[in-house]
């Protein structure tokens, strides 16, 4: 069974009740809605056709709101788009209204005095850079020092970050209250700075909560140059339900360069902290237009699972691309390929580890258990989730089937790296529940009568953070 999740984008190209049926058949666990795009209409549309499609397929599929967040972008031109060449001097105006060869507005006003002399301005994520000779006013004076195309709305970056964009526009406030009533499992929230950006999106997220009755966990897509500081990153982890690492504004701001490293940073971050972790942008790009990846993709998508992702982020390639189950399939087959070759060092994950709860010691001792004796599956009976979330922080080539009588509870660990997550039957009754434990994970083939599975549970069950006793057991 594949460990690694995957993420996929609706858009255009899988929109249908049909494209989604063969997305889920093909592999996608988590489906993104694209706040940058579309109406509030559309995305609700969308929410509730995954919702009508997972019945089908028999699986509960989780829904992710990316919200777009403070992208800083030119205005329009009057013919849409201009050439710029090295050299050439070109002006940022915040007042002007339709953009030329020579200038163009902005959407963010206050860009003028965020930037000064000397800065390197990155256009079109990163394919145009243009250096602030000057700033006057609401005019930012600048010369060509890489040209090409540049069209309507196309972002704008600074080199090492430091723009006071806010993380949360209105847009996004009135965005993040649709995305609660739609029932998103996961918020991600775009261009977060620091912590305090990710407790404000909590606070707006836990208003909207008590109005729909839903709470959503939040995701902070890790994109500025402000997020990777020593202690920033660790803070905003601390106040998250789980991170992005968002390569393609953070490339822009930090350098290409730069980012593998801080991949495989932020994902062992995220693991030691029991918070989820996805890997994104362009990891399938070519397949926007191709019925195959390129070799660098492969090995993108590979070094991303033996990392230790929780999951990996199709974008465009299903959202407009031509051909969006073809590349979910190619990504799950590269997922379970690198997962057989994955090391791992379970012994030495415990050494100095202190536990202080008996739920997390539970967990640990299943993973420990089930690693020595060569167990077939391990079996969490879980109210919240948080027992197959600490599981899931460790690497182990037995799969870890998570029953719940919670459906938010299913959608959550849909996410979670090697959770799989399976419907229990409401009771109150251990024995009876061990029972449709079993039968669970034998109906799926994962088990033969006389293999060993270990179980954990809570006694008295239904209780949050009441997992207490772990049990080896020989399937019947």
């Amino acid at each position: 069974m594949r460990a690694t999740k995957i993420v996929a984008t609706l858009g255009p190209a899988s929109s249908s009740a049909e494209t989604l049926k063969q997305l889920f058949d093909a592999g996608v666990d988590v489906v993104r809605l694209n706040f940058s795009h579309g109406t509030a209409a559309d995305h609700q549309a969308r929410a509730k056709l995954v919702r009508e499609i997972s019945k089908t397929a028999g699986r509960e599929v989780a829904i992710m709101a990316d919200l777009q967040g403070p992208k800083i972008r030119v205005g329009k031109f009057e013919n849409n788009k201009i050439i710029l060449k090295a050299g050439e001097r070109f002006t940022l105006d915040a007042n002007c209204q339709l953009g030329n060869q020579i200038c163009v507005g902005l959407d963010y006003k206050n860009l003028p005095n965020d930037v000064k002399v000397g800065d390197k301005l990155l256009l079109n994520d990163g394919l145009l850079v243009i250096r602030v000779e000057a700033v006057e006013g609401s005019c930012i004076h600048t010369v060509v020092e890489l040209g090409g195309e540049l069209s309507n709305n196309k972002g704008i970056n600074r080199a090492g970050g430091g723009l006071t964009a806010p993380a949360l526009t209105e847009k996004d406030k009135e965005d993040l209250l649709t995305a609660v009533g739609l029932g998103a499992d996961y918020i991600a929230i775009s261009f977060p700075k620091n912590a305090e950006d990710m407790k404000i999106a909590r606070e707006l997220s836990n208003q909207a909560s008590q109005k729909f009755g839903h709470k959503a966990k939040l995701i902070a897509k890790i994109e500025r140059a402000e997020a990777v500081l020593p202690g920033v990153l660790e803070g905003i982890l601390e106040v998250s339900d789980g991170i992005m690492v968002a390569r393609g504004d953070l490339a822009v701001e930090v350098g290409n360069a730069t980012v593998p490293a801080l991949q495989k940073k932020m994902i062992q971050l995220a693991r030691e902290a029991n918070k989820v972790v996805i890997t994104a942008t362009q990891m399938m790009e070519s397949m926007i237009v191709n019925p195959v990846p390129t070799r660098a993709e492969v090995s993108d998508v590979a070094n991303a699972v033996l990392d230790g992702t929780d999951a990996v982020m199709l974008s465009a390639e299903t959202a407009s691309g031509q051909y969006p189950v073809e590349t979910v399939l190619q990504m799950a087959a590269i997922c379970k390929e690198a997962e057989k070759t994955e090391v791992h060092h379970l012994d030495a994950d415990f050494f100095d580890q202190k536990f202080t709860r008996i739920d997390q010691s539970i967990a640990f001792g299943a993973l420990f258990t089930a690693y020595h004796l060569g167990v077939k599956a391990i079996v969490a009976l879980t109210d919240s989730g948080s027992t197959a979330l600490w599981m899931s922080r460790h690497k182990i080539q037995v799969p870890i089937f998570a029953l719940t009588t919670k459906v938010a509870s299913q959608r959550a660990m849909a996410l979670y790296r090697n959770v799989h997550p399976q419907q229990l039957e409401t009771s109150d009754d251990r024995d009876t529940a061990l029972n449709q434990a079993e039968s669970c994970v034998k109906d799926l083939g994962v088990v033969q009568s006389g293999d060993a599975i270990v179980l954990t549970v809570g006694e008295p069950m239904g209780t949050v953070g009441g997992t207490n006793t772990l049990k080896i057991v020989n399937v019947k």
